[in-house]
């Protein structure tokens, strides 16, 4: 019987919250895929994110495949929550570092539950892998076509493996589709990768400059702060001007990544403009 080698997730919402939509496309060893898709009326981004990685696992966990479960996903947010900010939230309670409620308590509290069933069942950790989102991977590409086609109440037609090859608990389908080319390899690129960090002395500089560099930092956070919590748009540009970086940078980034401590996410585009939305997140 062939193995799942790869899953791939992608979540969409039109408006952020709005309808939206999530995909998940398991890849096997033999060169076929099984996909999945659905659609909630009235979400978020991040939700659609997690329910695709829930869907994906939940898949995994029906066969007895015990080879590592690995997911790829666009989403810094999901990544980091999974893999880091949840074990401070289960310690506090599901609470944040300032004492409240995290957001989306439901779906990462089953995501928690199905991370640790695959890892039983593998005997070793899933491995969570990010992928740059819009940048021609075929997986991550198809799982955003699926999300967004659901999203916007047109789904695609979904390829499915026949049911004498699905685990029972997903034995859902009676469409057999001739096997897929394989995904290329990937490019995986983290975020965390792509910040370079400076480890060069600044003793250099004079402490009035160090002093003034961080007076203004503070600004900007501060600034970042107000802009999440009166849920204002903010365009690409102006996220540039505040991030301190060029605009391209800022939209080559995918749908959804982290920046210090907020969540920044894609809602949707005005002219030539696309307007994003800061989401403070609390770690551990």
């Amino acid at each position: 019987m062939s193995r799942i080698r790869d899953l791939y997730t992608d979540g969409a919402c039109s408006g952020n919250p709005g309808p939206g939509g999530w995909g998940t496309v398991a890849y096997y060893d033999d060169g076929s895929c099984h996909e999945l898709g659905g659609r909630d009326r009235a979400t978020t981004n991040n939700r659609m994110e997690m329910q695709a990685a829930i869907s994906a696992l939940e898949f995994f966990a029906g066969t007895s495949q015990t080879q590592q479960c690995v997911l790829y996903t666009d989403s810094e947010y999901l990544i980091k929550g999974i893999t880091q900010w949840v074990k401070g939230w289960k310690k506090k309670g599901w609470k944040t570092a300032a004492g409240k409620d995290v957001l989306n308590k439901d779906l990462w509290e089953t995501l928690d539950l199905l991370d640790r069933q695959v890892q039983a069942q593998t005997k070793v950790p899933v491995s969570w892998q990010h992928v740059r989102g819009h940048s021609g991977n075929v997986g991550n590409e198809r799982c955003d076509m699926i999300a967004r086609g659901f999203s916007s109440g047109q789904p695609p037609q979904l390829r499915q493996r026949s049911t004498m090859e699905l685990p029972p608990a997903k034995q859902n389908s009676t469409n057999r589709l001739a096997p897929i080319p394989s995904p290329p390899e990937l490019q995986i690129v983290s975020m965390l990768e792509e910040q370079i960090v400076h480890t060069e002395s600044t003793d250099h500089i004079p402490r009035e400059v160090r002093v003034a560099h961080l007076h203004h930092l503070i600004d900007t956070l501060r600034i970042a702060d107000e802009i999440a919590k009166g849920s204002y748009l903010i365009a690409s540009s102006e996220l540039a001007d505040l991030m301190d970086i060029n605009a391209s940078a800022v939209t080559s980034r995918g749908d959804s990544w982290a920046w210090r401590n907020w969540i920044v996410s894609r809602v949707r585009r005005e002219g030539n403009q696309i307007l994003w939305q800061l989401e403070r997140v609390d770690g551990e």
